[in-house]
């Protein structure tokens, strides 16, 4: 069985853990949301983001060290999608170098977008992070429903979540069976190879889509995920969101003051 595990920490003992996946979902896609319409050249509401973010950190237990592994995966195809924005932006420019007739040159604009990007991308994904880690994954598929989000979007992340784990196993399967034809050459990651297997996974996996959904249609499946169990708001999953919100107006307004 595969050894992912993507809420591991979904059972600790929390303030942020006990609260209802629905507050959840709506109050850190309200932060995602704030944190989106900052202005670039607000840094101190930024940072006061970053804050609030590592408070909750905090609060919920989760190791530091789990949240910041995560997030930095993601940083390296950030990078890849910005690196080249200050060469390319106009602007003022602050450094200009000649090679021939070629001509580079940074723009202050070209760093601002830079900045824009990179900051805003990596808050909103320790937000996600730690919604992920805090939260059961079939809750927040639950709180998807309750929310009246798109079914079929509902439909895709659940079936996502479940056969993420089979598609693991079946791509160690195929790196173990490389190894033992190979002598043990560990050089797994070669382009050729690795592409081989990716296009036999991407088989694998639309056969057995098309097998998945055959067998469900024939047993009445109508794209409703149905669960027994229902979930409660309390008075603290109130006072919880409106939290949330006042301290999300209140980092928005000081930091156009301070700003």
């Amino acid at each position: 069985m595969s050894k992912l595990h993507i809420d591991q920490y979904s059972n600790l003992e929390s303030v942020i853990h006990h609260r209802d996946p629905r507050i959840k979902l709506i109050a850190f896609f309200a932060l995602v949301l704030f944190i989106v319409i900052t202005p670039p050249e607000s840094f101190m509401t930024f940072a006061l983001y970053g804050t609030f973010i590592f408070i909750l950190i905090l609060l919920s237990k989760i190791p530091i060290k789990y949240v910041i592994k995560r997030s930095i995966i993601i940083i390296p195809f950030v990078l890849i999608i910005v690196v080249f924005t200050p060469f390319l932006k106009k602007g003022s420019i602050l450094w200009d170098y000649q090679i021939g007739s070629i001509k580079i040159a940074i723009t202050y604009e070209g760093l601002i977008m830079l900045w824009n990007v990179l900051i805003k991308a990596y808050l909103s994904l320790l937000s996600m992070i730690l919604l992920m880690a805090s939260t059961r994954f079939i809750n927040l598929i639950k709180a998807m429903r309750c929310l009246r989000l798109p079914k079929l979007v509902v439909m895709i992340f659940s079936f996502m979540y479940r056969y993420l784990f089979v598609l693991h196993d079946e791509l160690t399967k195929m790196k173990y069976a490389k190894e033992s034809r190979t002598m043990g050459d560990k050089r797994f990651f070669r382009i050729k190879v690795l592409s081989n297997m990716l296009g036999v996974l991407f088989i694998k996996s639309y056969e057995r889509g098309e097998s998945l959904y055959l067998a469900m249609c024939s047993r009445g499946f109508d794209g409703t995920i149905r669960t027994l169990d229902q979930d409660r708001l309390t008075k603290n999953d109130i006072f919880f969101l409106l939290l949330v919100a006042v301290l999300l107006a209140f980092i928005m307004m000081s930091g156009y003051f301070i700003d």
